[in-house]
C-alpha cells in the first residue's frame, strides 16, 4: 500500500473512509425510537447534494411498501398530500432548499421527520416537535451516507414502510471492513489510469445510483468534470459522441464500466461491444466488476471502491479531497 502524503490530505479523509461502514450500524441507533403514525401512500424525501446520495440507493433497491420520491429543490413536490410521510435531510441543517421543503410541509399540515447535524432544520424540528434524527457532525455530507442510510432505513422500519432491512447491517459492515484495504488497492490502480483524464462512468440501470454518485465523488474530491449514464438507454444516443473525438482531436475521456455479474447478459455483451467502440474512436474504458454478494454488499462495496479512486485520484492531482471551497464561495455570493 502506497503512504499517503498527509500534507495534502489535510483533514485526513483517509481515515473516514476506513471507518465508513461502522455508520450502517451507528445509525440504527441513531434512529432506533424514531416513528411516525400514519396510513402513509408515498414517501417524499427532501435533500440536496451529499445528504440526497442514500435517498438514491434506498430507492434503488425498491423495498419499500409505498413509492418513494426523492425532491431537489426549493418548497415541497406536488406529489405531496394529506397521505405523504416527508423526510427532509440536511447534513448541515442550513441547506436552504430544505428548510424550505421543511417549512412548506409544516404549512400544509403533512407527517414529518427531521435529519440532521444541527442548524436550522433541528430548530425547526424543536420548535415544532417534529421527529427528529441527529447525524454525528465533524464530516463532509457526502461522507455521512451510511449515518443518513441506515438511520432513514430505520425509520422507515419503525413506520412499517420498509420490508426488514436493518437485520443485514451488522453483518454489512462487517464484510465492508475485510474488503475496505483492497478496494483501497484496486482504487489507487485505476486512480492512476485516470490521472489527467475525464472520468465517465457506467452502469446497468440497477446500479445507475451507484455509478452516479462515483460522479459526484469524482466531482467533490478530485475536483474534476464527469460524468455518468446507463445501458441500454446510452447506446442509443450518447455512444454516438465518441465517434467525433478524433475530429476534435481529444483523448482526455476513461469511460469506467461498472458490471454485476447479474447484469442481464445482452447488457454485458453491450458493455463490451461499448468498450471496444470507445477505445477504437480514441479514448479510453475499463469494465470493472462489481464484487458479488446481497443487493447491499454490492452497493457500498462498489461506493468503497469509488471513494478509492476518486481519493487517490485527488491525490495525484496534489489537491486535498475533502474541501469543497468552490461551493462555500457560491453559497457566500448566494446570500449577498
Amino acid at each position: 500500500m502506497e503512504i499517503v502524503n498527509n500534507k495534502i490530505d489535510k483533514f485526513n479523509l483517509r481515515q473516514v473512509i476506513l471507518q465508513s461502514p461502522d455508520q450502517l450500524t451507528a445509525g440504527l441507533k441513531l434512529a432506533n425510537y424514531t416513528k411516525v403514525k400514519g396510513d402513509f401512500s408515498n414517501i417524499i424525501i427532501c435533500g440536496m447534494g451529499g445528504s440526497a446520495l442514500p435517498a438514491h440507493i434506498l430507492a434503488n433497491l425498491d423495498k419499500t411498501k409505498v413509492p418513494i420520491f426523492i425532491h431537489k429543490d426549493y418548497g415541497l413536490s406536488h406529489k405531496a398530500d394529506e397521505n405523504s410521510l416527508v423526510i427532509c435531510i440536511s447534513y448541515s441543517g442550513n441547506t436552504e432548499e430544505t428548510i424550505s421543503g421543511l417549512k412548506d410541509a409544516l404549512r400544509k399540515g403533512v407527517k414529518i421527520v427531521g435529519m440532521a447535524s444541527g442548524g436550522e432544520i433541528e430548530a425547526l424540528c424543536t420548535k415544532n416537535s417534529i421527529p427528529f434524527v441527529k447525524i454525528p457532525s465533524g464530516i463532509q455530507p457526502r461522507y455521512a451516507t451510511g449515518y443518513i442510510f441506515s438511520s432513514m432505513a430505520k425509520v422507515l422500519e419503525n413506520c412499517e414502510l420498509l420490508q426488514k432491512t436493518s437485520m443485514e447491517f451488522g453483518g454489512l459492515a462487517e464484510k465492508l471492513k475485510a474488503v475496505n484495504l483492497s478496494q483501497e488497492k484496486e482504487g489507487i490502480s485505476l486512480a492512476k489510469k485516470l490521472f489527467k483524464k475525464i472520468p465517465v462512468v457506467y452502469s446497468s440501470s440497477n446500479l445507475k445510483d451507484v455509478a452516479r454518485i462515483w460522479k459526484i465523488k469524482f466531482n467533490e474530491n478530485a475536483k474534476i468534470p464527469a460524468f455518468y449514464n446507463y445501458f441500454p438507454e446510452l447506446n442509443h444516443n450518447e455512444m454516438v459522441g465518441y465517434a467525433g473525438l478524433k475530429k476534435i482531436g481529444t483523448k482526455n475521456f476513461f469511460a469506467i464500466i461498472l458490471q454485476d455479474q447479474k447484469d442481464h447478459p445482452r447488457i454485458k455483451e453491450r458493455m463490451e461491444l461499448t468498450a471496444k467502440l470507445i477505445k477504437k474512436n480514441g479514448a479510453n474504458a475499463q469494465i470493472v466488476k462489481v464484487k458479488e454478494g446481497s443487493d447491499l454488499f454490492k452497493i457500498f462495496s462498489a461506493l468503497l471502491l469509488g471513494d478509492w479512486v476518486s481519493y487517490h485520484l485527488a491525490l495525484l492531482q496534489k489537491i486535498d479531497p475533502t474541501q469543497v471551497q468552490i461551493v462555500e464561495d457560491f453559497k457566500r455570493l448566494l446570500k449577498k
